[in-house]
């Protein structure tokens, strides 16, 4: 038995609801359903609410930052950690779409590959944030990892590799500085983290 429209649209409420219905229906694209406005025509993983929306990372980020602002260091680090590890989910999910459309459409392909390196990208940057957060903690042996993590994906002739491995020297765990050039390339990172 399939539920009606009308009492899916009471119990779920909203997009979801509509959304439900056309597929249990049949029949109707997307697009006829924005059109007839009964779908919200927002998307809702676009919106910074979502766990796995870039802008929910970057909202962590800020909160990071205004908690490092603040010297709250325990919440920069909750937010830092979510955030990578959001971003790490999200660059893994568009790395493995972009995968399945290798040889099939080279437009998906490269759209899903440029948003896994964004937000490679920008996880690289949380991390780099987290090992600085741990180090003015002074708990080198959580910064050391990150900051290994951030040279495999950026490598040392990236600026943010460059970085990481000029902590690493501060640190002490290397002897020998670096002072290569940055690459005149924008940073691609390599594959998400495990």
């Amino acid at each position: 038995m399939v539920a009606s429209p009308r009492f899916l649209r009471y119990t779920l409420g909203g997009w979801a609801a509509a959304a439900l219905s056309v597929a249990l229906v049949g029949g109707v694209s997307g697009a006829a359903l924005a059109q007839t406005g009964e779908a919200d025509p927002v998307r809702p993983l676009n919106q910074a609410s979502s766990s796995l929306s870039i802008a929910s990372g970057q909202q962590l980020m800020t909160e990071a930052s205004a908690a490092i602002a603040n010297q709250n260091y325990d919440l920069a680090e909750e937010k830092l950690k979510q955030a990578r590890e959001s971003f790490n989910q999200i660059s893994t999910y568009y790395q493995e779409l972009a995968q399945m459309f290798v040889g099939v459409d080279t437009q998906i392909n490269r759209s899903n590959r440029e948003k896994a390196l964004e937000t490679a990208q920008l996880r690289d940057q949380a991390s780099y944030q987290l090992a600085l957060v741990y180090r003015s903690q002074n708990q080198p042996n959580e910064a050391v990892p990150l900051l290994m993590e951030i040279l495999r994906s950026q490598q040392p002739t990236r600026d943010l590799g460059q970085r990481a491995y000029q902590q690493l020297y501060e640190l002490g765990f290397v002897s020998e500085p670096y002072a290569g050039r940055a690459a005149t390339t924008p940073a691609e990172p390599t594959t998400p983290a495990e």
